[in-house]
């Protein structure tokens, strides 16, 4: 270990839920760097529902949830330059550009396997963090913690795990391009992959996504680059299914109206058939049983993300087997980041992937109006812009 890293840095700390207001933008320190580590400048960061609802527990509900606790540094779509690397570190040097992405063991039987986002210890990694990885600029809080994924990039210095770490210097990306890039590491891998490596969608193929949000969007561009028969977005919000039109779905529902049948819809857009592969990205049980129910006979069910720990799949055995439905949990796109995040670039680059229709960006202390905007849909992909060294400490003193 080296010696101990005295620069400030400014960050996000969540002392307690952000619905109570307790998300504030300070200065810190970050602790000495370890010798699988990065110190990495972050320029910008992504802001996803993961960070949300791993800081918005209520203090009451959270002392048998080991992922949920007080106060830390949360972010996990983060994108910047090498500025110190731990001895054991191979894959960077300092100026380096990176993205970062999910952590994973590197040792079990799917991380060889090429399998990292089915980590075995994906949860643990990920969600559990480390406190003491920022301590206060008055140097009374020690406890501040860090290596959310892996990295906690909402931070302007963040301290990231090299298996987080995704050199792209071979890509020759501008410092303005890093700021659209920042989602790539986690919801645009996430989307992207579940159609192009899980699924493996055809041009032949008709597929749905339930929720356009971030991720369900990157599944829709896949989608699209594939040329996909049929693309149908879902959502409930007019504005996420009018982005989603332009960026390729054949088809848009609406679901604000309850009295909806979605099923019946779909199948008919299909010609009574279904769809091969749905995509349901928001874990609500009800729609995850439609999106089951719209898929044709040996077809896929994909699900990403979840509204509650209590949401159970209601099917029966004999239902399951004799549909022949597949119904597969798509955690990160299956993806290797440090293989895939490249091809993502390329495909932006050739106008294939067009991720900037996704991102709207804001300074870091607009970071409340971002989140806002992200809940209200006026923002798919809310993108944080980090000050620059030079514009940092003044932009702490007005905060």
């Amino acid at each position: 270990m080296s010696s101990a890293n005295m620069d400030e840095a400014l960050a996000i700390v969540a002392h307690g839920p952000l619905s109570a207001g307790q998300w504030k933008l300070e200065s810190v320190v970050p602790r000495a760097i370890k010798d699988d580590e990065v110190l990495v400048r972050v320029v910008a960061s992504g802001v996803c529902l993961a960070d949300v609802h791993f800081g918005d527990v209520a203090q009451e509900k959270i002392a048998q949830n080991p992922a949920i606790w007080y106060p830390r540094v949360l972010g996990h779509e983060g994108a910047g330059y090498v500025e110190q690397v731990g001895e054991a570190v191979r894959g960077v040097k300092v100026d380096d550009a990176v993205l970062l992405t999910f952590l994973s063991c590197g040792e079990c039987y799917n991380c060889l396997d090429m399998h990292p986002a089915y980590c075995i210890h994906c949860f643990s990694c990920n969600f559990h963090g480390e406190p003491g990885v920022y301590a206060g600029r008055d140097g009374k809080d020690s406890a501040i913690g860090g290596a959310f994924f892996g990295q906690s990039s909402f931070a302007s210095k963040a301290l990231v795990k090299e298996r987080s770490v995704v050199n792209i210097s071979s890509a020759n990306v501008t410092e303005q391009e890093m700021q659209i890039l920042a989602p790539l590491g986690c919801g645009v891998q996430t989307g992207t992959g579940a159609f192009s490596r899980i699924a493996d969608v055809r041009a032949s193929d008709e597929v749905a996504v339930i929720g356009v949000g971030g991720v369900g969007q990157s599944a829709i561009m896949a989608a699209a680059m594939v040329g996909c028969k049929t693309i149908i977005a879902i959502d409930r919000m007019p504005s996420r299914l009018r982005l989603a039109k332009s960026l390729g779905a054949t088809h848009t529902i609406d679901t604000s109206d309850p009295a909806m049948d979605l099923v019946a819809v779909v199948r008919k857009l299909t010609g009574g058939r279904g769809v091969h592969v749905s995509l349901d990205t928001t874990g609500v049980q009800t729609l995850a049983r439609q999106s089951w129910d719209f898929v044709r006979v040996h077809g896929k069910v994909l699900q990403v993300g979840l509204a509650g720990p209590e949401a159970t799949w209601d099917i029966s055995m004999s239902d399951h087997m004799n549909s022949g439905k597949q119904i597969i949990g798509c955690v990160q796109g299956d993806s290797v980041p440090q293989e895939y995040i490249l091809q993502l670039i390329d495909w932006f680059r050739h106008g294939k992937l067009p991720v900037d229709k996704l991102v709207s960006l804001y300074p870091v202390a607009d970071y409340q109006r971002a989140l806002d905007d992200m809940r209200e849909g006026r923002a798919t992909k809310p993108v944080l812009v980090w000050p620059t060294q030079k514009s940092e400490a003044s932009s702490v003193s007005k905060i």
